[in-house]
């Protein structure tokens, strides 16, 4: 499912890692896109995007808890269609939780006051939640939400789906939001689940790295969970429904073994220290939204990501990990 000349997309944190994947998906796909981001300078976008693609693209520089300047920026660019992922990660939010608040709950309402008051022409709301909005392993059976999400950052994301169902149920406005799991790929630089990247990073630096954490996850590669936002937008929801992402899941010395694999002799290890939130989820509602949709299988995207690292750090365009 592509999108057409004729949308005009507005993605906020668009300088993040997922941001910048679903703007390389869309200038791919010759549709007009708006970057909406707090930061001066998208120095992700270099490690996935040529400069031509990058001057494709309308960079708007503005902070997402900034209602007026939101609507400005929908208003003066003629958005029809947004791919809200502006959002602080798990250990920015935990070392300062007002600010945190302020980011990616008030931030969210803004999108969903600004969309309701324009309702007539803009297509559903499309956000991201987290798998970590679930209960805290141990709260409650898994995945569940009859208990509590093991960090702030969940309690975030859990209260973002509540404004959606609330803005639907009152104002009409539709959404979609979608619970990624463990995003990988080049530019996951930040957030609790980066490590199994950093550890992709550190072996084609050919330098030892421990994952901190075990366990089992659902990784999903950045470009296939841009993809699922893009199809998101575009699959004509009227309500306000929250999915959960599909990938492969596997258990952490499974994606070792995949590096490993890539890079023979790679020294990655892991530590026996659990996640704070489900290890998988069922992604079959969103089969159901997005028919057909395909995801990489999990060997082929290590090694494309290792081997996009190979050449990153051979032109000096990304520095080895320290730790």
């Amino acid at each position: 499912m592509a999108s057409s000349a004729s949308e005009r997309f507005l993605v906020t944190g668009a300088f993040g890692c997922i941001g910048t994947w679903v703007v390389r998906q869309l200038v791919a796909e010759g549709t007009a896109v708006t970057a909406l981001d707090i930061g001066a300078e998208p120095h992700r976008w270099p490690l996935v995007m040529s400069a031509d693609e990058i001057g494709r693209v309308h960079r708007v520089q503005g902070d997402i808890a900034d209602l007026a300047a939101l609507e400005r920026v929908l208003d003066e660019d003629g958005i029809d269609r947004i791919v809200h992922l502006a959002a602080l990660q798990v250990p920015f939010c935990r070392a300062d939780p007002p600010l945190g608040a302020r980011v990616n709950v008030l931030g969210t309402v803004n999108v969903f006051e600004a969309v309701r008051r324009r309702l007539d022409r803009m297509a559903p709301v499309v956000y991201a939640s987290s798998i970590a909005a679930f209960d805290a392993p141990g709260d409650a059976p898994e995945p569940s939400m009859s208990g509590h999400p093991g960090t702030i950052y969940g309690v975030y994301k859990r209260a973002n789906e509540g404004t959606a169902s609330v803005y639907r149920a009152e104002s009409g406005v539709p959404s979609v939001g979608l619970r990624p799991h463990t995003v990988y790929g080049v530019g996951r630089d930040q957030g609790l689940t980066s490590a199994p990247t950093t550890a992709m990073l550190a072996a084609a630096a050919g330098v030892p790295y421990t994952i901190p954490y075990g366990g089992a996850a659902q990784l999903q590669s950045a470009q296939d969970v841009a993809r699922a936002f893009i199809a998101a937008s575009l699959s004509g929801s009227g309500e306000a429904t929250v999915h959960n992402l599909p990938g492969p899941s596997v258990s952490i010395q499974e994606v070792i073994d995949a590096i490993a694999e890539a890079v023979p002799g790679a020294a990655i290890g892991f530590e026996d220290t659990p996640l704070p939130f489900p290890e998988d989820a069922d992604a079959g509602s969103f089969a159901d939204l997005v028919p057909g949709f395909t995801t990489t299988p999990l060997r082929e995207g290590v090694r494309s990501t290792v081997e996009r690292f190979r050449a990153l750090l051979a032109d000096g365009r990304i520095s080895t990990p320290t730790s």
